[in-house]
């Protein structure tokens, strides 16, 4: 499916893809409409705003629910795991957790605990990140030869 000018139909619990470039995309959690208004849970930085995270990790990130078009005109549905994994039940799981989130300081890190983690954990109940995995396999060979040379 094009992102261009994308509007799919959600459904309570669908995981949201936001693509930001290239390689990465945002994550969050369809969570419903409040008077009207689509919103989405998604694991966000607080201190984004120095734009330079320490070593991929913001120590104060939280779940917000923040509205749908908030967070990127172009979006789409990625439930990428549903072949893998079955999704919980949106309101007897999925929604008391990220209930239980909002607001709530954890760590954000680029490599263990991005949105895309985030939003996995609360539709599937497991930490993955697809987006990490791909990249990863392209830097390892990279680093290996790095490390046999001693020059990391």
């Amino acid at each position: 499916m094009g992102m261009k000018n994308s509007h799919p139909q959600l459904f309570p619990g669908d995981i949201v893809e936001y693509p930001r470039n290239k390689y990465f995309s945002h994550f969050g959690v369809y969570y419903g409409e409040r008077d009207g208004v689509p919103y989405v849970a998604h694991l966000t930085c607080r201190d984004s705003d120095n734009k330079l995270l320490l070593f991929g990790r913001a120590l104060r990130s939280e779940v917000k629910l923040d509205p749908l078009d908030l967070l990127g005109k172009k979006y789409k549905v990625n439930n990428m795991l549903d072949d893998s994994f079955p999704a919980r039940d949106f309101h007897s799981v999925v929604k008391p957790s990220i209930d239980d989130m909002l607001g709530r300081e954890v760590t954000f890190d680029i490599l263990f605990h991005n949105s895309e983690h985030q939003a996995t954990l609360f539709r599937y109940g497991v930490k993955k990140s697809e987006q990490i995995e791909t990249v990863y396999k392209h830097i390892m060979p990279a680093w290996k030869r790095l490390f046999k040379k001693k020059q990391l």
